[in-house]
C-alpha cells in the first residue's frame, strides 16, 4: 500500500455515504501513518441548499468541477474514488486525468440507473471498473454486477463506529418509530403512506422523521409525525431514544442496489427493525430475530403491534440487534479494507 493516497468522495461530511465510506476510513488511514489527502466534489454548502429545498446556485457546481480538476492534476499515484472522478462527464475525461495512476472505485448505490438515458455516459461505469486496480461494493447486488468487469472486487458494507453508539439515553415517552434519511429518499416513506395511516388506526405511535423540517409540508395526513433536522451531534441520541427503526423500499433496480445502511444504524442503536424485503435488507435482517421483513401493509402493521405489545419479544430482538451490529462495524471492516488496498495498490515503501 502506498504512503500517499488521494481520496475523492462525492460529498463532504454531511453526505452519509461519503462520511461513512470515506471520511471514517481516511481518519484511520492517517492514524495508521499514511499520507492521505481527501477532497469532496460537492461541499456542505451544496447539501444545505439541497436538503433545505433551496435552488442550487450553478456557480457552486462550476466551482466544484474546477476544484476537482485542480485536485485531480495534483493527486497521488494511488486514488480512491466514490463512483467516478467527474460526475456527468464522459469516460474519456475521467480516463485522461487517471492515466498513469492506480485507482479503486467504491460503490454503495446502483448509480448506473442515473446515466441510463444519457448517451454520452453509456457504459462509463463499466469502463471505469474494467480499468480499476480494485472495486469495493456495498452489497451483494452491486458485487455481482461489478465482478462481470473486474475480478478484484470486494464486498464492504457501509458500517458504523460502535464506539459512537455507547450512549445511555432514555426512550421517548411516546412509542416512537423512526426513519432516518435524506429529503431525497423521503419519497419511500410517502409511498408507504397508506400503510402508516392504517397502522395509526391500530397503534398509538409517533413517526419521527430525522431528516429535515422542510419535509413537514409533505406530512402524511392521519399519522402523528414529528420532523427534526438531521445533525451528526443528535443522530445517535435520537436513534437510541426511539423504539423501532424502519426502512421501507419499493422493489426496483435502484432500490435493490441500496446498502441497507439505515438498518445498520438502527441495529447499532439496539432498535428492532421493520424493513421491506428488497435487496441487501434481506441479507442484514433475519426476520423474527433482529427485526422483521414486511412485504405487505398487514405484515408491517402486525410487526409494529407485536413489538409494541410483546415486551419479551421486544427485549429479545433488541439483544439480537445489538449483537448483530458488530458484524457491520468499522472495527471489523477497517482491517479488511486496509488489506484490500494493500493488495490493489501494492505495499507501501518503508520509511527511513
Amino acid at each position: 500500500m502506498p504512503e500517499k493516497i488521494s481520496i475523492f468522495p462525492r460529498y463532504n461530511t454531511m453526505g452519509a455515504s461519503s462520511r461513512y465510506r470515506f471520511y471514517m476510513y481516511a481518519e484511520r488511514l492517517v492514524k495508521a501513518g499514511y499520507d492521505v489527502k481527501i477532497s469532496s466534489f460537492l461541499d456542505n454548502d451544496y447539501l444545505k441548499q439541497l436538503y433545505g429545498n433551496r435552488k442550487i446556485n450553478p456557480f457552486m457546481i462550476l466551482r466544484s468541477y474546477l476544484r476537482r480538476f485542480y485536485k485531480a492534476v495534483f493527486s497521488a499515484k494511488n486514488v480512491l474514488l466514490e463512483y467516478e472522478l467527474f460526475p456527468y462527464l464522459p469516460f474519456f475525461l475521467c480516463s485522461f486525468f487517471l492515466r498513469g495512476k492506480k485507482y479503486i472505485l467504491n460503490f454503495d448505490d446502483n448509480v448506473w440507473t442515473k446515466y441510463s438515458n444519457k448517451p454520452w455516459l453509456n457504459g462509463k461505469y463499466d469502463r471505469l471498473i474494467k480499468n480499476a486496480a480494485g472495486v469495493i461494493a456495498a452489497n451483494e447486488y452491486l458485487y455481482e454486477k461489478i465482478k462481470r468487469n473486474n475480478s478484484n472486487v470486494i464486498k464492504i458494507p457501509t458500517v458504523i463506529d460502535l464506539d459512537a453508539y455507547q450512549k445511555d439515553c432514555p426512550k421517548f415517552e411516546k412509542f416512537t418509530i423512526i426513519w432516518i434519511g435524506t429529503p431525497v429518499t423521503y419519497k419511500y416513506v410517502l409511498q408507504f403512506a397508506d400503510t402508516f395511516r392504517q397502522m395509526a388506526k391500530e397503534l398509538d405511535f409517533e413517526l419521527l422523521i430525522l431528516s429535515s423540517t422542510t419535509l413537514e409540508q409533505n406530512r402524511i395526513p392521519g399519522v402523528n409525525m414529528r420532523f427534526v433536522d438531521w445533525h451528526s451531534e443528535i443522530e445517535v441520541e435520537y436513534l437510541i431514544r426511539s423504539h423501532i427503526g424502519i426502512m421501507p423500499l419499493t422493489d426496483d433496480d435502484f432500490s435493490r442496489g441500496k446498502s441497507a445502511f439505515k438498518i445498520i444504524q438502527y441495529l447499532g442503536a439496539g432498535l428492532p427493525v421493520i424493513a421491506s424485503p428488497v435487496g441487501e435488507n434481506c441479507n442484514v435482517i433475519r426476520s423474527g430475530e433482529n427485526g422483521f421483513l414486511a412485504d405487505s401493509s398487514a405484515e408491517w402493521i402486525d410487526a409494529a403491534k407485536k413489538l409494541s405489545f410483546d415486551n419479551d419479544l421486544y427485549s429479545r430482538i433488541v439483544a439480537a440487534a445489538k449483537k448483530s451490529s458488530s458484524e457491520y462495524s468499522i472495527q471489523k471492516y477497517f482491517p479488511i479494507f486496509l488489506k484490500f488496498m494493500q493488495k490493489s495498490f501494492g505495499e507501501p515503501a518503508r520509511r527511513s
